[in-house]
């Protein structure tokens, strides 16, 4: 499934999850630090673990909207067939990965349920 809702520069501060598999390990980790040296931005480890809400391993690269401009389309053209979830951070983490979150390739389900509100 494709997303039609394409990222808009319109918060401070980003993450981009890119998503991977054992076959797309070496792509994946190499696009990452490419983007990092390119733009000066922080990339996280590479996880071949689910972390968070994330069903797949990913990578995380952290971004402002300064980068946002350069750095979203430069992914999109060099993600190959990975998916990448571009979201915001607002400090509300489920708006985060809902509201104001995008899609470079095809949409993946995240697990919301720890977002959810602790009873």
């Amino acid at each position: 499934m494709n997303s039609a809702k394409r990222p808009v520069n319109c918060h401070k501060a980003y993450h981009a999850h890119v998503y991977f598999d054992r076959q797309t390990l070496e792509f994946a980790e190499k696009l990452c630090l490419e983007a990092g040296d390119l733009f000066g931005l922080k990339v996280g480890r590479v996880h071949q673990k689910l972390v968070g809400p994330h069903p797949r391993w990913s990578c995380q690269i952290i971004f402002s909207h300064k980068s946002f401009d350069e750095l979203v389309p430069w992914l999109d053209k060099n993600r190959g067939n990975l998916s990448i979830l571009i979201h915001a951070l607002t400090g509300d983490d489920l708006k985060d990965h809902t509201e104001f979150a995008y899609w470079l390739g095809d949409c993946v389900a995240l697990d919301f349920s720890m977002f959810a509100p602790q009873t």
